[in-house]
C-alpha cells in the first residue's frame, strides 16, 4: 500500500529554500547566513522552525553552526560525497584484482580528462602542470613530496577540463591513487618513467592536441599497470 502524502512541515520548507539557494550558487562557501531572528522574520516563521531547518542543513553538510560565529555555508556536502565514493570503491576492490581494476577505471576516465584538458586548459592550469613536474623532478628521492606533486599534476589536468563534476570524481579516489603511486615509487625507475609520460601529456596539452593527449595518457597508464604489477610481485 502507498503511504498517505503529507505536506512539508514549516522548517522543512525553510531548509529547502535555503538549500536551493546554496545549490544554485546564490550562497557560496564562507557566506554567513542571517541571524536566527532575521531569518525568522524573512520567512515569517518561528525561531524554532529556523533552528530545525539549520539542523537539517548541517546534517547535509551544507552549513556549519558554531557558537559566536553564526551559521556559515560550507562545502561539507562535496567532501562527504567524495569520501563516500572513495570508501565504496575501496570496499569493492578485491585483493587479487584491485590494482588492475583501479588502472582500468583510470584508463576509461583519465584518457578523456587529458583530451578535454588539451582542448580547454588555461595558461594558469598549464603553469600548474609545469610546476608539478618541476617538483617531481626535484623529489625523486622523496616519496611523499613526489606523490603530492603527482596528485597535483593530475588534479590540474582535471581542473583544466572546466568540469567541476570531473574534479569531484577524481578527488573521491585520490587516496587510492596515492597508495598506487607509493607502490610505483618503490619500483626501480618507476618515478622516472612516470615523469617521461607526464612530459608527453603536458606537451600534447600545450600543442592543443586532444588525440595526442589521449594517447599519451593511455601509454602512461599502461606503464602504471606494469609498474604496479611489478611492485605486487616484489611484495609477494
Amino acid at each position: 500500500m502507498y503511504a498517505p502524502i503529507q505536506s512539508m512541515k514549516v522548517f522543512e520548507r525553510v531548509a529547502t529554500q535555503i538549500e536551493k539557494r546554496i545549490l544554485d550558487g546564490e550562497l557560496r562557501s564562507g557566506d554567513r547566513l542571517p541571524t536566527e531572528r532575521a531569518l525568522a522574520e524573512q520567512f515569517q516563521v518561528s525561531r524554532t522552525a529556523v533552528r530545525e531547518a539549520m539542523k537539517i542543513l548541517a546534517q547535509k553538510g551544507l552549513v556549519d553552526m558554531r557558537p559566536g560565529r553564526g551559521t556559515i555555508v560550507i562545502d561539507g556536502a562535496h567532501e562527504a560525497m567524495e569520501h563516500s565514493i572513495g570508501l565504496l570503491m575501496r570496499m569493492k576492490m578485491s585483493e587479487a584484482t584491485g590494482s588492475d581494476d583501479l588502472v582500468e577505471v583510470r584508463r576509461i576516465f583519465e584518457t578523456e580528462i587529458a583530451a578535454l584538458a588539451a582542448a580547454r586548459a588555461t595558461e594558469k592550469e598549464i603553469a600548474a602542470m609545469r610546476e608539478a613536474i618541476r617538483v617531481m623532478d626535484e623529489s625523486l628521492n622523496d616519496a611523499d613530496a613526489f606523490i603530492l606533486a603527482d596528485n597535483c599534476f593530475h588534479e590540474a589536468l582535471a581542473q583544466a577540463t572546466q568540469n567541476a563534476l570531473i574534479l569531484i570524481l577524481l578527488n573521491s579516489i585520490v587516496n587510492l591513487l596515492s597508495e598506487q603511486r607509493k607502490q610505483i615509487f618503490e619500483v626501480d625507475g618507476g618515478p622516472q618513467r612516470g615523469q617521461m609520460h607526464h612530459r608527453r601529456i603536458l606537451d600534447s596539452i600545450i600543442r592543443r592536441d586532444p588525440e595526442s593527449a589521449r594517447t599519451a595518457m593511455t601509454s602512461h597508464l599502461m606503464q602504471v599497470r606494469e609498474d604496479v604489477n611489478a611492485a605486487v610481485k616484489h611484495e609477494a
